[in-house]
This record gives C-alpha cells, structure tokens and sequence, in this order.
C-alpha cells in the first residue's frame, strides 16, 4: 500500500516521503539526514528524488541522497539545479512504479520563475506556491504567474490533497482572519490547526476544497477581503478586478 509521510526538516520544512513497503520517493530533500534517518528506522530503500523549484531548503540534500542511492532526481526544466538528471515541465508524466504511481508535471511559475508540481490521482505535492491558508512570496517569478498558478491549482478537483513544504498554518490562519474575520469556515480552521499543533501534528495535508473554503488568496471576489484590503490600504482600490486584489493582498502578507 502506498502512503505519504511527512519528515520534519531544518526550521518547518516538511520533506514528504511517497512509500510502499520497500522504497520510497522524497519530495524536495532539503536536508539529506532526517531522509537517511527516516529511511534507515523504517527498512526502506530510496527509489527516487522529486523537486518542486531551486530553494537551497528544498534541495541542499540532494547531491548526498543521490550518491548515497544512486536514484534519479526530478527537477523543473525552466530552472537550473546542478542534481537534477531529469528536467521536466508542464505535459510530462513520471512513473514510480514501486508505488504504482504515475504523476503529471504541472508549470505553476511565481514564486520562482520555474516552479512545478507533481500532481496524483488525488493529491498534488505543489511546493512553496501554494500553502495551507495562504502562498509563497514572489521570488523571481512575478505576480501574475503565482496568481495564474493558483487560479490552475483551485481548479483541481475539490477533494485533491494539498502537500505544500512548510508548517505555516497556524500563521497563514491569522492573517486571514485580519482580512475575512467573519468567514465561519476560517473560524473553524483555526481551532483544528491549533489543536493539531498542540498535539505536535502537521497541519497538512489541506485540501483545494478547504482552500477554496478559507485561503483569502483563492478568495480575492469576496466583498468582505475586497473590503479589508481597502481598509488596509487607507483608500479604495482604482479597480476591484481580481488581479489587483491579488496583489494588493500579497504586499499586505509581506509585511504581517
């Protein structure tokens, strides 16, 4: 049976682990050491290495991994990561064939200008674009292709499990609350990630439902974060087109 484990690295990183009862797939190794110990504790083999975009936390643990396992190392095409010996892009499929498992190859460019995800039957490893609650800072990548990346992810089907690489919810709750305080559903979110925190569990995976229920970045239509941008702003937006909301709210998010 395949299942993915999330293995705690450097501050609140999670470096997700795909397996079976043999071997495994890493997603985005920024330390080799919590891998190889995990892998060591539970009789596993690595069979492969998956990385989203060239963050040094998301693939400094790469180069020892690969020489330690001898194991193919996914990477996007449109950026350069010295490990990588298989560049792929939007249409490529890659196949784990010890988990039975073929995922598609989606471009999701902003918050680097080459960013991608691996996207499964029902669930969809999307890097530092798309967070619990919130999205990655723009990097070099540009405004409107992490808005025209997200607006792809929502469009995944609702129950798709989100598997995003940092432990930033609880954070991302809080400043969604500033900009729709009276969403129920948000409301509700911040009391199970806190007690999922208490407990010491992650908060993810999400999914695009709950996202698509909470996340103000999937949400820039609503009146209430239209409202609260403005009111952040001290003056009304020139248009309440979804774009400039957008915007409007990532310069908001950088400096909470």
């Amino acid at each position: 049976m395949t299942a993915i484990f999330p293995i705690p690295a450097l501050r609140d990183n999670y470096i997700w682990a795909l397996h079976d009862d043999h071997h495994a797939a890493v997603v985005d190794p920024g330390d080799a050491a919590p891998v190889r110990d995990w892998l060591n504790a539970n009789g596993l083999t690595l069979a492969a290495i998956l990385c989203t975009h060239h963050h040094h936390d998301h693939v400094d643990g790469i180069r020892e991994l690969a020489q330690v396992y001898n194991v193919p190392v996914y990477g996007p095409r449109q950026e350069y990561i010295a490990d990588v010996t298989r560049a792929v892009g939007e249409g490529d499929f890659i196949e784990l064939p010890f988990a039975g498992v073929r995922l598609s190859v989606l471009d999701i460019p902003g918050h680097t200008r080459g960013h991608i995800a691996y996207l499964g039957e029902d669930f969809v490893f999307c890097g530092d674009t798309l967070f619990a609650c919130g999205c990655g800072r723009v990097f070099d990548g540009s405004l409107e292709q992490l808005h025209h990346s997200l607006r792809r992810l929502a469009a995944l089907p609702d129950a798709t499990r989100v598997f995003c690489t940092h432990e930033y919810t609880e954070n991302n709750i809080r400043f969604a609350l500033l900009c729709e305080p009276g969403n129920v559903a948000l409301q509700a979110r911040q009391i199970s990630a806190q007690a999922l925190r208490a407990e010491g569990r992650p908060t993810l995976p999400s999914t695009i439902a709950l996202e698509k229920a909470t996340n103000p970045f999937f949400r820039c239509d609503q009146p209430e974060i239209m409202r609260n941008v403005e009111k952040h702003l001290g003056h009304a937006l020139s248009s309440r087109d979804e774009m400039r909301v957008f915007a409007a709210l990532r310069a908001w998010r950088n400096t909470f």
